[in-house]
């Protein structure tokens, strides 16, 4: 998998405090890479530290990383109040982080339920609460969706619906912070190649069945997203809030 990013440049981005969860691998390891090249302070979480520390270095040096289990409120609460100590403000949130088990229905529990809305929707409500009240005028919030909350496939009840609640909760953050020209967007990834992607779903079948689905046959690589994100990040989207951009390739919906 290549691991090229984003050529485009945003001067505006420059010297700005990026927040992005989950950046230690897939879609939010090349998003925390596009912001560096963009010049960038970016703090990142994960609970993959191993990785976080291979890929990266140096938890200590830009980009900063902190391991944060983000269904525990307060692990949240201190992260975000380290980050505001040190830069006094945060210009971008980027709530990628997410799991996306296949279950089928009669095997989703009441606990596995939680643990998904947890880690998948109510880690994107307490980091935006947490974040919003020290964003500036022209700051922006990305969230991050899923082609899946349209097309509806089997054994992923739980995983689409934490999608769905993400698409009600851009549309109304994007209303509340307007007033403060703070925009929210949401990008909505089809099936992109990450390597836990490739290693556990993409199997020749499926590369076929991906490649027939898309009006653009090529494989989605991770690096594409990051160039969306960024660009929403940006001061080239400041028109656009409270809207989805579906990344897909033009999925053909059956």
């Amino acid at each position: 998998m290549k691991s090229g990013h984003s050529s485009a440049r945003y001067p505006d981005l420059e010297g700005k405090v990026v927040v992005i969860t989950g950046g230690a691998n897939g879609i939010g390891e090349f998003t925390v890479r596009a912001f560096m090249d963009q010049g960038a302070r970016v703090y990142f979480c994960d609970v993959d530290a191993d990785a976080a520390r291979e890929k990266f270095g140096s938890p200590s040096s830009n980009p900063y990383f902190r391991r944060v289990d983000l269904r525990q409120e307060k692990q949240i609460q201190t992260w975000i109040e380290g980050i505001v100590s040190k830069e006094g403000h945060i210009d971008v949130l980027v709530n990628n982080a997410a799991r996306d088990p296949r279950i089928p229905l009669p095997e989703v529990t009441v606990e596995k339920w939680d643990d998904l809305l947890d880690t998948n929707l109510r880690s994107v409500f307490l980091m935006s609460r947490e974040v919003a009240p020290h964003m500036r005028e022209g700051s922006a919030i990305v969230n991050l969706s899923s082609l899946t909350f349209h097309e509806g496939p089997a054994n992923m009840s739980t995983y689409v619906a934490t999608k769905a609640g993400i698409q009600g909760l851009t549309r109304s953050l994007a209303r509340e912070l307007g007033p403060r020209r703070i925009r929210v967007n949401t990008v909505s990834p089809g099936w992109v190649m990450t390597e836990r992607q490739l290693e556990m779903f993409v199997t020749s079948a499926v590369k076929k069945r991906i490649r027939e689905s898309q009006c653009i046959p090529d494989l989605m690589q991770p690096s594409e997203l990051a160039s969306v994100i960024v660009f929403l990040a940006s001061g080239m989207s400041i028109g656009m809030t409270g809207q989805e951009l579906l990344v897909d390739r033009g999925w053909k919906f059956s």
